[in-house]
């Protein structure tokens, strides 16, 4: 379905690991530095910290302001805006400065910045990623950790994605994603064109429809230069964290839809590669729990993060 030409689109909508709520509260800006890269974070509320990673790979953190307020009800709950991305401005973007040791080192930056001594992380779909990555470095500095939809503990994700997308569209939407894509292969890459496919690919992620306008719209904004830097490195580094954990002590919620585009089992085997975790499948639920089943997806978050 797609040219190898256009492989950075087709790895970033392929991976479907994005944000998607508007910004509704402007929250003060403010900077963490990483060797001079300048790491843009906002902070809600107050209490225990929580980190919000975002999806991605290839977007800013504004979409995730929605998630971060709703949660602030009962905790300090800080985004931050991934290396390359929104106001964390990188001069040349390359293998040497957009990776995932630079992106999890930028984490600890903000961590001590901020003068935390350790902190609850939630991370979701390539968040998760980033999360559990972060988290085999600094294990110490995990209080709880949250994975939302995540890609998993390894690449396999990437086996099905596409064939889950496919079972989720009708024979004319899979007509309609064909030739919008034709066009931007071709050249256009006209925000209407954007727009277009993205409405067609938006819809597999979500089990409520009245989002797919939000989602489409989001989905526009990839940076496909970036996301394909960091899933090159994934691979290169041959990411795969399923036997690392197993001395990994703290509390872990997998949060995930039955619906979900990334395959429940990527869910059960993400469960099973930590010894303290508890695994809550979302039903009539796809790729936004907050979205699709709001009401359980917060009540499991702000339990898991208030027991003891």
């Amino acid at each position: 379905m797609f040219s190898k030409r256009f492989l950075g689109v087709k790895i970033a909508l392929l991976l479907c690991l994005i944000g998607i709520a508007p910004l509704l509260w402007a929250q003060q800006s403010q900077f963490a530095y990483n060797q001079g890269v300048p790491i843009h974070y906002r902070v809600f509320g107050s209490g225990e910290p929580l980190l919000i990673i975002n999806g991605g790979p290839g977007l800013d953190s504004d979409g995730f302001v929605y998630l971060a307020k709703k949660l602030s009800k009962h905790n300090q709950c800080i985004i931050y805006d991934q290396r390359g991305m929104g106001l964390s401005k990188v001069a040349i973007p390359d293998k040497n400065t957009i990776n995932m040791a630079q992106m999890a080192q930028d984490m600890e930056v903000l961590r001590q910045h901020l003068g935390l001594e350790a902190w609850h992380i939630l991370g979701h779909s390539f968040g998760g990623i980033m999360a559990t990555y972060y988290a085999h470095l600094y294990p110490e500095r995990i209080k709880k950790l949250i994975l939302s939809s995540s890609g998993g503990m390894d690449m396999a994700f990437m086996q099905t994605i596409g064939g889950e997308i496919n079972k989720k569209l009708s024979k004319e939407e899979r007509k309609q994603l064909a030739y919008w894509t034709d066009k931007l292969e071709k050249g256009d890459t006209s925000y209407q064109t954007r727009f277009e496919r993205a409405k067609v690919l938006a819809k597999p992620y979500l089990q409520n429809p009245e989002h797919i306008p939000t989602l489409a719209e989001r989905l526009t904004r990839v940076n496909y230069e970036i996301n394909e830097l960091v899933v090159q490195d994934l691979l290169a580094l041959n990411y795969d964290y399923t036997e690392k954990f197993k001395q990994f002590t703290k509390p872990v919620l997998v949060l995930h839809g039955r619906q979900d585009v990334i395959q429940v089992r990527i869910a059960q085997k993400t469960a099973a590669s930590f010894s303290k975790s508890r695994l809550v499948l979302l039903n009539n639920t796809a790729h936004y729990g907050w979205l699709d089943s709001p009401d359980r997806y917060f009540a499991e978050i702000e339990t898991f993060l208030k027991v003891q």
